[in-house]
């Protein structure tokens, strides 16, 4: 809590601002940290127009990022169209105290840091990134592909070298993701959890499942009409190598603990079941006592033995399929980077050297002593 002009105490009230491309786990984790510094979390949002001028074109539009960081559950308030260069003004329009940022660097167009003016005045403060995720990284994985490998009728896998280098280079941990640096952790799965609670009697228990890879606004929008079907919303994920079969190529983009923490990280889901079934069992719907399964709109193949995997629920009378009214998939992200190749082939090897200039420029800076890094 903060103190006002009468000695007051008030709420501290948080500024965090960004593009949010893509948004995912490693955006989520970076807000949790930023509402643990205080009490309201306010978070800008930067327009099409001011990340083409200083970044490059995004991948998602405006008014996607803005649905997709207001569903994360730690945001208090979306600010739309938010300046790229962060201001004691903008701040002071939103009475918050500080901003926070990632421990990376920012720039504008022009080489300059966005958080200059702020830091100077003793209003920033810094958030651990999160190791092994970030656009850049996920655009990676696909900047590699071509339509022919994620058509479902073409079955052929790139070189594993290939698959390997896939987004940063680094060796794969995934057979299936091609590509993944992070590491999960109990611990990081129980912060993501954290403000969850148990189903109170009487609660309606909603199920649904799938592979939720790349999440998206299309994955919100059949979320939040899911929440609305009862009182406690529980998510299956089916494990890389069961998305790997009924979705084939080179899927699913994310591993299962990336899927599980941007799954979490949603405030309309109360549950996530790691590794659910295909086929929804009896024993499943009997265990977190279900009292419907939801599905959407899009069709699902049989299990591998032929059968419906919503047989059980369908004889229960307790299966129900709605239309999230949004058409966005996995595939059509991932059609957009492959068609934008070269705009986001120039966008990622542009944010690579301005980070090196940057990094060269504060390293010239120290050896000349016009700044100094204080000890922590």
């Amino acid at each position: 809590m903060a103190t006002d002009d009468r000695g007051d105490r008030r709420p501290v009230r948080v500024w965090v601002d960004g593009c949010f491309d893509m948004a995912h786990f490693g955006h989520a984790n970076a807000l949790r940290q930023a509402k643990k510094m205080g009490d309201y979390l306010v978070v800008g949002i930067h327009s099409d127009e001011e990340i083409t001028k200083h970044k490059g074109p995004p991948v998602m539009t405006e008014q996607e990022r803005y649905k997709m960081v207001g569903a994360i559950k730690w945001v208090d308030e979306v600010v739309e169209g938010s300046p790229y260069v962060t201001t004691l003004e903008t701040m002071d329009k939103y009475n918050c105290d500080f901003c926070v940022h990632g421990d990376d660097i920012t720039m504008t167009a022009d080489g300059q840091d966005t958080y200059a003016e702020v830091k100077n005045c003793g209003r920033y403060k810094e958030c651990r990134r999160t190791a092994g995720i970030s656009t850049t990284d996920m655009v990676g994985r696909m900047l590699l592909l071509t339509k022919t490998h994620h058509d479902r009728e073409h079955e052929a896998h790139p070189p594993r070298k290939q698959v390997e280098e896939l987004g940063t280079g680094h060796e794969a941990r995934s057979p299936w993701t091609g590509v993944s640096q992070f590491l999960p952790t109990t611990q990081k799965i129980a912060q993501f959890s954290e403000g969850g609670a148990n189903p109170q009697p009487g609660d309606r228990i909603v199920y649904v499942s799938g592979a939720f890879d790349l999440f998206h606004v299309g994955h919100l929008d059949f979320l939040q009409k899911a929440r609305q079907e009862g009182d406690y919303l529980i998510v299956g994920l089916h494990t890389d190598p069961v998305v790997n079969w009924y979705k084939g190529s080179n899927h699913p983009i994310m591993n299962i603990h990336e899927r599980t923490l941007c799954v979490l990280a949603c405030r309309y889901v109360s549950e996530v079941v790691i590794g659910a079934p295909y086929t929804v069992t009896k024993e499943l719907m009997d265990h977190f006592s279900v009292d419907v399964v939801v599905h959407g709109r899009t069709p699902y193949p049989p299990d591998r033995d032929g059968s419906d995997p919503y047989r059980v629920p369908k004889e229960l009378e307790k299966f129900k399929r709605i239309d999230s009214d949004n058409d966005m998939t996995t595939s059509k992200i991932i059609k957009r980077i492959i068609s934008n190749r070269l705009n986001f082939e120039a966008r990622n090897k542009a944010k690579e050297e301005k980070e090196i200039r940057a990094f060269e420029n504060l390293q010239k800076q120290m050896a000349s002593g016009e700044c100094f890094l204080e000890e922590s």
